[in-house]
């Protein structure tokens, strides 16, 4: 992973895959904004319009926009997922948001357990902003990385101990996850007690293990709890996802 520039956007980028990058951190002067829809909006051409809307009232250019969360009706296979993916990239294209065919925006997406959902929705977005009150806090968001050992090798044989949801191999599922957060955290420059959300999508019961694989390494960031949602990450096989962010502003907006 290397951090690269996106300046139109005002914020920084560590390389991921085609479909994603592995984080993004406002560049100096800059913070990050996250807006949650309040009601979900599906993920096409229209939706970027929209947020280019949003954008432009806000003073900010399309560029801006540097993180993606969607939920998705039901986990997909590998081939779908890659279908997907090919998909959204062309819509961020078609919007001129790519970096020489690179995408710099970092992305969760996950599918809710006991939500029916007719297609794949927007749930959230991130965009940067000029800091406007001398705030030098860091300002990030790392994307969301289930248990694969590598999160670039999209094939079954990555899954972490696939097919087991026995306490050792769900330990070792969520310890790979970890490190890949915290590989990702210093890419950015950050650290744990930087973290003002840690959140955790599966819907497999991981009581026994949040002390002691989650909580304890983290330090006194665990002093925020954690966010659980039952949900199931894209790709069928996978049980296990997470995200995490350090930001000072959250919006909830229809747009």
């Amino acid at each position: 992973m290397t951090l690269n520039d996106n300046p139109k956007g005002n914020y920084r980028f560590l390389t991921g895959i085609a479909p994603y990058s592995s984080g993004v951190v406002a560049m100096f002067g800059f913070e990050i904004i996250r807006v949650r829809l309040l009601h979900p909006v599906p993920v096409n051409n229209s939706i970027f319009i929209r947020i280019q809307q949003y954008l432009t009232g806000v003073g900010r250019p399309i560029q801006a926009l540097c993180g993606m969360e969607f939920r998705i009706p039901e986990p997909l296979s590998f081939d779908g997922f890659k279908e997907f993916n090919n998909e959204y990239q062309q819509m961020l294209k078609d919007m001129g948001l790519l970096l020489d065919e690179v995408n710099p925006i970092a992305r969760t997406n996950i599918s809710p357990a006991e939500i029916e959902l007719n297609e794949p929705v927007v749930y959230a977005f991130s965009y940067t902003v000029p800091v406007n009150d001398g705030c030098t806090l860091p300002s990030f968001i790392v994307a969301g990385a289930g248990d694969l050992d590598d999160q670039a090798n999209l094939t079954p044989s990555a899954i972490v101990r696939p097919g087991e949801t026995e306490i050792d191999a769900l330990e070792e599922k969520v310890k790979v996850v970890m490190r890949v957060m915290e590989q990702r955290l210093s890419g950015l420059g950050s650290g744990w007690e930087e973290l003002s959300s840690i959140s955790i999508y599966t819907v497999i019961p991981l009581h026994t293990l949040i002390k002691n694989t989650i909580l304890k390494p983290i330090g006194f960031a665990a002093i925020n709890g954690v966010n659980w949602y039952y949900s199931n990450p894209p790709i069928k096989g996978l049980v296990y996802e997470m995200d995490m962010r350090g930001i000072r502003k959250e919006l909830v907006l229809d747009i």
